[in-house]
Parts: structure tokens; sequence; C-alpha cells
């Protein structure tokens, strides 16, 4: 099968690799099979920790939405040709064990079903957070992530603040029905002190300060954004003197500290929230236009070199294994 691959420093190609069959043998009782139709690029891990990473050969991609071509004998409850999402990699053929897919509604394009993966990294921290709707909360960093953290928060009927200095990052937050959308922490009235929790999503160490100065007194900052590198000057005093003086939580915004399936004692999954995602996307309350240009995945040194650059159309891309010729054989 193809699959897109990081062979060396800055360079992605798509590539002969084992296909599930050839890689695992026969399909395993509890496990489905299929074709992938589109995969999601992560413009933050995948360029950071692969693109320009240190191990090659690595395999990317942890997004995508296959159609069922095979299942195992234990598998009653998902059939072939049911279009499912699950947290694959960029290759036109997955396997993966059926509890850890979700089918689609009926009627969902499989290109913004994808989006509920990126949904998911922000509704952990919803899952995880001490405010509850209607509180404030500020979204600093406007990529797709946090563009649909930010929805997701509007979603569950909490009033959102968006800070993003990219002028077009904002008007799409403005598209998808966001109202409180702003260049700069100085734009329009004083934030200081007015929100319960700052979700951000930029990885910028100032955007992690002014947000401590944004929280009440101990209003939750919650880092969903990756700091990949650093970006200022800005020394540890000026952080901590912020968080003392507001009594502020500041934690990690880490996906996994919700558990992947639902279990005895904890009210919330990774599962459970990608299929809310997929029934928010599917009833149009979540939108999507405007953060991803689709691609064939025989373009992967395009969009990487793009998202790096930032010189592709959208902050986002997919790639659309239906533009490459069917495989023979799932």
């Amino acid at each position: 099968m193809r699959q897109v691959i990081f062979p060396a420093r800055e360079t992605a190609a798509l590539l002969e690799r084992p296909s599930p069959a050839e890689a695992h043998g026969p399909i395993k009782p509890d496990d489905v099979r299929g074709r992938t139709l589109v995969s999601l690029v992560s413009p933050g891990t995948e360029l950071n920790w692969g693109y320009l990473g240190n191990n090659f050969p690595a395999e990317t991609g942890y997004a995508c939405v296959f159609e069922i071509t095979e299942t195992g004998p234990a598998v009653t409850d998902l059939k072939p040709g049911a279009l499912v999402f699950a947290s694959g990699p960029h290759a036109e053929l997955q396997q993966a064990r059926h509890d850890q897919v979700t089918p689609l509604p009926a009627g969902l394009a499989p290109e913004i079903a994808v989006f509920a993966r990126l949904m998911g990294v922000s509704m952990s921290t919803l899952n995880t957070a001490a405010a509850h709707a209607p509180s404030r909360v500020l979204v600093t960093g406007l990529g797709p992530v946090g563009n649909l953290a930010a929805q997701v928060f509007a979603r569950c009927g909490y009033q959102v603040t968006c800070v993003d200095p990219v002028e077009p990052r904002r008007r799409a937050a403005l598209a998808a029905g966001l109202r409180d959308v702003r260049a700069n922490f100085t734009d329009g009235d004083s934030l200081e002190g007015q929100f319960a929790l700052h979700l951000e999503c930029s990885g910028h160490e100032q955007a992690v300060l002014d947000g401590c100065k944004c929280v009440c007194k101990r209003g939750e900052v919650v880092l969903i954004g990756v700091p990949w590198r650093r970006r200022t000057e800005l020394s540890a005093f000026d952080l901590l003197h912020a968080v003392f003086h507001r009594y502020a939580v500041v934690r990690s915004g880490w996906e996994w500290e919700v558990p992947g399936q639902p279990r005895d004692f904890s009210f919330n999954s990774l599962a459970a929230n990608y299929a809310a995602a997929l029934d928010w996307l599917h009833e149009g309350s979540v939108r999507v236009a405007g953060l991803a240009e689709s691609f064939s995945p025989a373009e992967a040194q395009t969009v990487y070199a793009g998202l790096l650059s930032q010189s592709l159309p959208t902050p986002g891309a997919l790639f659309d294994w239906r533009k490459l010729p069917a495989p023979a054989a799932a």
C-alpha cells in the first residue's frame, strides 16, 4: 500500500509500505480493515515532531476516515461499507480494533468528519475544567485546534473571547460564528481578571503570561498548544509573579488525561468525545470551512513545506485518498 512517510528531515513522500494484511496476516477477531477516504494533517505535531524531527524514517498522521471492507469474526456492530472515524496514519489502508473507530452519522462528509480528532484535543479540557458554562473563556491562537476549541466551548454555552494577531485566522473564526474575536489583548475593553478559564492554543509564552493576567482569582490556564521553541526573552519571574498574584492554576492540556474508552468511576472518554464531535459537525453547530485545503497524498512534500512556510491558503491541510487510483484489494 502507499503511505506518506518522512524519509528525512524536511522531506515527505508517498512510498510503498506493507499493507495491514502483509504486516499482520489474517484479520484479528476484534479488528476492522478498510480503505482510507481522507486523513487530516496536524500542522503542529506533524511539522515539529515529524517533518522537522530527528528520527527517520517516520510515519505520519493520526486522524482519518475510512470505509470498512473487512471485519473480524467477533465484530457484530460494524459491516463492510460503513464509514468510520479513527486515529489512523496517512496510509491508503487502515486496520483498527472495532472499539477504536467511531461510525459517521449518515450524510456527514468524510472531509468534515475527520476534524473530530482536532476537536477532541480541547474536549478533554472541557471534561476536566473547573469552570462551567456560562463562564467566560479566553482562547489564544486560532489555528485549527484553537478555532475548534473556541467553537466547542461556545457550543457548550461558555462566553468565548478569542485573540490572534493573524488576520486570516480571525476572519475564519468570525465566519465560524464566533463573536468576540480580537487582534490583541488591548483591542476593545480590558480583559484583565475577566476569565474563569484560558485555553492557550498558540504555544507562545507571551500568551501564557497574558492569560495569567486575564484570569480571575483561582482561574485556570490550560496549555493546549505545544511550546515547540522559545519565542521571547520573558523571564520566569514575570510568569511566576502573575501566577502568584492571580492565584492561577496553570496546567497541561494533555488530552490523554481522559480515558480512551468509557469505564467505571469516570464520566467522560475520548471515544465519547469523538462521537459527540461527529454529531456537532453533522448538525453544523461546529464549522470547519476555511480550516484546511484538500490535497492528493502525492502532494505531501508541497503540503508540509507549505505549512512550514505558511504559504498554503489555509492553516491546515488534509489528504484526499480518493484522488489516487484505488488499491487492488484491502
